[in-house]
């Protein structure tokens, strides 16, 4: 499943347009075709990247859930990986996907991003904001930022290390790390810089593997940076870098996800021995004995309670309170077995997105959201 997933970045979805449909379709066209471009200058200090205008081509579509609405420009979101959610500072949910780009969700319209309006690429695995309110997406062609206005694209000829680019996070200094296929790049908004990490192995198991691809990073509560690699979790304190794997405890050393939660323990997401925390000294292996089932994790999450969320390949996700272990997955509601991201808004929603599926969880049931 996880290889399909990751090679997964072309969708041939589309539907039956009916007579009525097809006559409004015409009609945006002509509508959409008389709209004039805004164009928008680069900062001089930014590195030659390609800049191309937000194109307002899309159709405004009401969010719906169970009935299905039939978008005469898109695929249905809800046959669309969703491996990645994100809600900005002005409280607009970005969805990023696996083959689609991005789809931005704000009063209840929809809006599709991707190489033809000039997004970067076509799978996101990434989203971040600055301190400034830029947003930043790790894709498949790269690094994009959105100022609001317009997408700009950072690729190897910018000094990125990749363009194949997994995760990305932006520090307390606003400095964005990015983490890619080739190892990681730190961008200040002038200039890529080149971090050196010890090469791993390349996990066979998977889609997309090489000896320096980096799977997850993070800043933790003292500044130190964190990163998921094929060979364990390194951690940077600024000046060195240590070292966690399989020999010290850790339960896998492909790491997939990293968390801090609010306790200052840290939490492991492993291609292939589940999930393990650690709490400075020991590790912790979650496993059975503990009710979860599964050996493949993707992501962590901790929500504004303190309740760690995580998803496990054909088992649903799992919420732990911290003293037990609470299953969702059919019987609940939630017919997807292969989530991969968890997330919960402003309004204590929670988005679970994964495999031709995105859910809404209300803290009672789950709906899968169609159009």
């Amino acid at each position: 499943m996880y290889n399909y997933m990751h090679n997964f970045f072309s969708m041939n979805t589309i539907k039956n347009i009916h007579t009525k449909s097809y006559l409004l379709f015409l009609l945006l066209v002509i509508i959409t075709s008389c709209n004039g471009q805004e164009k928008t200058e680069a900062k001089q200090k930014e590195p030659s990247p390609s800049i191309t205008d937000i194109k307002t081509t899309v159709k405004e579509i009401q969010i719906t859930y169970g009935t299905p609405l039939l978008d005469v420009n898109t695929v249905p979101i809800g046959e669309i990986v969703v491996r990645r959610v994100f809600q900005d500072s002005k409280g607009v949910i970005w969805f990023g996907t696996n083959g689609n780009g991005v789809i931005r969700y704000t009063k209840n319209t929809l809006e599709y991003f991707s190489i033809n309006e000039g997004f970067g690429g076509i799978a996101v695995r990434g989203i971040a904001e600055d301190k400034s309110g830029n947003l930043w997406f790790a894709t498949s062609g790269g690094l994009t930022k959105y100022n609001g206005k317009s997408f700009t694209n950072y690729t190897k000829k910018d000094g990125l290390a990749d363009n194949n680019t997994w995760c990305l996070t932006i520090d307390k200094n606003d400095i964005i790390w990015v983490g890619t296929l080739q190892g990681v790049s730190q961008f200040d908004g002038t200039t890529f810089t080149s971090f050196k990490l010890p090469e791993g192995k390349p996990d066979p198991t998977r889609g997309v593997t090489s000896a320096k691809i980096v799977h997850s990073i993070i800043e933790d509560s003292k500044g130190h940076l964190w990163f998921g690699t094929n060979g364990g979790a390194y951690i940077y304190d600024g000046t060195s870098l240590t070292n966690l794997s399989e020999k010290d405890g850790l339960c896998d050393n492909n790491v997939n996800a990293i968390l801090e939660d609010k306790n200052g323990t840290f939490w492991f997401a492993t291609s292939h021995q589940s999930i393990c925390s650690w709490d400075g000294k020991t590790f912790t292996n979650i496993t059975e004995k503990d009710g979860v089932y599964g050996t493949e994790g993707w992501s962590l999450y901790e929500d504004r309670k303190g309740n760690i969320w995580f998803p496990i390949e054909h088992s649903g996700i799992y919420k732990y309170d911290g003293k037990t272990f609470t299953n969702f997955h059919k019987k609940e509601g939630l017919g997807s077995g292969a989530i991969q991201t968890i997330y919960e808004d402003n309004e204590g929603i929670f988005w679970l997105g994964g495999w031709m599926s995105l859910y809404r969880y209300d803290g009672t049931s789950f709906f899968k959201v169609v159009q």
